[in-house]
């Protein structure tokens, strides 16, 4: 392997940073070409920053297009020339559960990368981040060797049968809030298919997918199966979507980079795209729920990762009822909500992952106010540095509100009442988005009948962000379309081939 990047430019895991934070090592920071580290074609560099105080964490190579030309290249040569699409799934297998072997192996500095970098919980990044990479990378590399066709009942002199081959070149592009989960929700079907792969992490958080890179060159991946190419939206990412020899572009992130990925698609090769997009997910209370549970549910479901989830149950439905409880008991629940450095096992909630991002929550916030909600706690930065928020909860809320309407990914709940199913099921559809949703009920009809009626992917009855390697995720409407996890997420990296031979001297047709 050619030089591991700009080693040393971080402090060590057990080291002190700004004000006595850990700063993690920083292994990586170049592009991961064809099996190589190099500096970007232009030599130029971005910066990537902590969240927790907005230093500079380091100075990563920032790909253009003359990058990712070269990234699609060594894919493709990698893809019509190499090993990895012909190999058995047996042996893929093999090679990626070596992969998930050694990211289980070195999870504590991959968590601490996460964290470091985009403000995620040092503690939940090992006992839930890490683990379910690997449970996923496992979950394909024991789906790669079970990859069929069908026979076909052709009618007249002949035998037919199809093939599930792999698509080509698939460029994958990731958001910033799961570094690790989303690189290896796209990665690990796309590998057990025999793609090969461009992938464009965020900007602000590019430090573990380089990181994967390394291992899944140890793991035996074959040089140009995986390329990572940090940089920016607007150019390496427009390049990768609409780029010629790019089969498929597998996104997830805004509803508006989306419509520009499918734009680039068209206008270029027609290439597949599957989009997972934004959220503004409902979360239903019914009357005979137990409101301590109810209370704790809903908090985890817009304050869990800093509100920075696409499926966060922003919009809190609360039957009339109990309404006056929960909200009494929501507020309590979200100043008793610590807010502090994500390393803290004690902390409950990081930064925002930036400043941009910071600025767009208070700017919601102040929205918000402006158009008649109530604020009723939190709503103000916290801390004397980095990029803290305090847990937020708005009442009064209207549903044509901007608040109510557009995602913030923050944390942000606007607590609303209603009366009857029927209206409930009319205020949680009341959105251009479907992504999940959240039911508290102890009713199993009124469970089964609003589960069926909310136009969302995932519905969670008594519980939420109960996700499984097995389960497929995915949107309705302006959420997006395609499906990652389960085995329906392996058909976005398969073509289906029809055969069909003659077969004139057959004794039976």
């Amino acid at each position: 392997m050619g030089s591991t990047g700009d080693c040393g430019n971080g402090k060590a895991a057990d080291g002190g940073g700004a004000g006595g934070l850990v700063v993690p090592e920083i292994k990586f920071t170049k592009l991961f070409i064809n099996g190589e580290f190099v500096d970007a074609a232009s030599g130029k560099t971005f910066e990537t920053r902590d969240p927790r105080t907005g230093d500079v964490l380091a100075h990563i190579a920032e790909a253009d297009k003359a990058d990712v030309d070269l990234a699609v290249k060594a894919a493709r040569e990698a893809f019509e020339h190499g090993k990895w699409p012909r190999m058995s799934g047996y042996e893929r297998s093999r090679v990626m559960n070596k992969l998930a072997d050694l990211v289980e192996q070195h999870a504590d500095e991959l968590a601490a990368l996460d964290g470091a970098d985009a403000g995620k919980l040092l503690t939940l990044g090992k006992i839930i981040d890490m683990p379910a990479a690997v449970q996923m990378l496992r979950y394909y590399a024991g789906a790669a060797d079970k990859i069929h066709g069908e026979s076909l009942r052709v009618a007249g002199k002949y035998q037919g049968y199809t093939l599930r081959e792999p698509i080509g070149v698939v460029g994958v592009i990731i958001p910033w809030n799961f570094p690790t989960m989303m690189f290896f929700l796209k990665v690990s079907p796309a590998l057990a298919a025999g793609c090969t792969i461009v992938v464009k992490p965020a900007e602000q958080t590019p430090l573990s997918a380089l990181y994967y890179a390394h291992l899944a060159k140890l793991a035996g991946v074959p040089d140009g199966v995986i390329n990572v190419v940090p940089g920016f939206g607007p150019t390496a990412g427009a390049a990768l979507s609409s780029h010629m020899d790019v089969d498929n572009v597998a996104f997830t992130g805004s509803a508006e980079i989306g419509r520009a990925i499918m734009e680039s698609a068209a206008r270029s090769n027609l290439k597949n795209v599957s989009l997972e997009l934004g959220g503004k997910s409902p979360m239903i209370v019914f009357d005979d729920a137990d409101v301590d549970m109810a209370v704790s549910l809903s908090s985890l479901a817009v304050f869990f990762n800093k509100g920075e989830i696409c499926v966060a149950g922003s919009r809190v439905y609360v039957q009339e009822g109990i309404y006056d409880e929960f909200v009494k008991k929501a507020v309590e629940a979200a100043k008793n909500w610590k807010v502090g450095d994500p390393f803290d096992a004690a902390t409950n909630m990081g930064p925002q992952v930036d400043k941009v991002q910071f600025e767009r929550v208070l700017k919601y916030i102040e929205i918000g106010k402006n158009e008649g909600a109530t604020l009723l706690t939190g709503g103000k930065p916290t801390g004397d540095k980095g990029y803290y928020i305090e847990p937020t909860i708005f009442v009064d809320v209207k549903e044509e509100m901007t608040i109510a309407q557009e995602e913030i990914f923050g944390p942000v709940m606007s607590l609303m009442k209603f009366k009857t199913v029927e209206e409930a099921i009319e205020k949680a559809n009341c959105t251009k988005y479907g992504l999940a949703a959240g039911i508290v009920t102890k009713n199993l009809n009124i469970a089964n009948m609003v589960s069926r009626s909310v136009r969302a992917g995932t519905v969670w009855v008594n519980c939420y962000f109960a996700f499984d390697p097995d389960a497929p995720f995915g949107g309705y409407k302006m959420s997006g379309f395609g499906r990652d996890q389960g085995m329906v997420a392996m058909d976005k990296y398969l073509q289906v081939k029809t055969v069909i031979t003659a077969v004139p001297d057959s004794p039976w047709y």
